[in-house]
């Protein structure tokens, strides 16, 4: 039994990645029901929160459905780190994530995410008072290094463990790499097979299929799995690599029917949290990765995308559903 403090998550959890701009309660609503074992909210500002700005505070919003949930915060100030710790534990989530591994500029660039990577002492001292403002577990997501010359993780995994962070999830890229080139697991697994390691350790990078998780799973003796990317338009994946551990084999792909119900819920979700006008907006870049694959879908995805009305979407859906039903008999 994999466990966080004393979150139990089973014999091998599968993490949703906080991914901006996409892990939000909606798109949390969906994971949950199809598997995910241990969901992160979108990335939130420090410095946002300090602010009180509407759009972090916003991001703070958990349900009881999504638990075990954490918040992720990312800053560059450690003392304002340390502040918004203990806002985000008032809200009573199930852990606190600090965010050491998003490579974009408009975070690196600002000391914050995988820039203190380059800072190992100072990340230390962040997380130290994180773990200090807060009573629930800390965990850490990160990745590899900055670069090829500064692949550091086992040295970090020791020092952050050693000042109470309670799991590590470990992106198998630098920063530098961005999500170039194929991900390297064999560093993750070296922090795994350390003896002074005592926390769960996940890995993240690449995995997006049910043979590839349960391939990493055997080959690199993870704790658990975080899933990102692969997970945009399809939440059964979660579902799917717990079907293929246990039976070694695949489970069918969902049926048109079923994604149109799982992107109806979504649309459900997005208007409820989000309103009438930013949860239609903001559904419409999840249309194009639902109906993935299916041919000729784009005329479908040009209506759903250019409609403002939540009765002529669900048209349009429910016509979606129909069509390729259709075709398939």
């Amino acid at each position: 039994m994999v466990k966080i403090g004393k979150i139990e998550l089973g014999d091998f959890p599968l993490l949703l990645a906080p991914m901006e701009d996409v892990s939000d309660p909606p798109f949390r609503a969906v994971c949950k029901e199809h598997g995910a074992d241990l969901m992160y909210t979108e990335f939130v500002s420090s410095e946002g929160l300090i602010r009180d700005a509407v759009k972090s505070r916003k991001k703070l919003d958990i349900f009881e459905y999504e638990r075990p949930v954490g918040i992720q915060l990312f800053g560059s100030d450690i003392e304002t780190m340390g502040s918004c710790a203990d806002i985000a534990t008032q809200v009573n989530p199930d852990l606190i994530d600090i965010n050491y591994g998003c490579p974009v500029k408009n975070v690196a660039c600002k000391g914050a995410g995988a820039a203190l990577l380059q800072d190992i002492p100072k990340m230390v001292k962040m997380t130290e008072a994180v773990v200090k403002s807060t009573h629930l577990p800390v965990t850490v997501k990160t990745r590899l290094g900055w670069d090829e010359s500064t692949k550091n993780i086992t040295e970090v995994a020791e020092r952050l463990q050693d000042i109470g962070i309670q799991a590590l999830s470990i992106h198998g890229r630098t920063r530098v790499q961005m999500y170039k080139g194929e991900a390297d697991w064999s560093l993750i697994a070296r922090v795994k097979e350390n003896s002074r390691i005592q926390i769960p350790i996940f890995g993240n990078g690449d995995i997006d299929s049910p043979e590839k998780a349960v391939e990493y799973k055997n080959r690199y003796g993870v704790d658990g799995v975080m899933i990102g990317r692969a997970s945009i338009g399809n939440p059964w994946i979660f579902d799917d690599i717990k079907y293929f551990i246990k039976t070694g084999q695949r489970r069918p792909s969902p049926a048109v029917a079923n994604r149109v119900a799982t992107c109806q819920k979504h649309l459900d979700f997005s208007i409820r949290w989000k309103g009438p006008v930013l949860g239609i907006l903001e559904m419409r870049r999840h249309y194009t990765n639902y109906f993935r694959g299916m041919d000729h879908f784009k005329p479908f995805r040009m209506r759903l995308v250019e409609s403002m009305s939540y009765d002529e979407i669900c048209e349009i859906l429910q016509e979606v559903s129909h069509h390729y039903s259709e075709i398939a008999c």
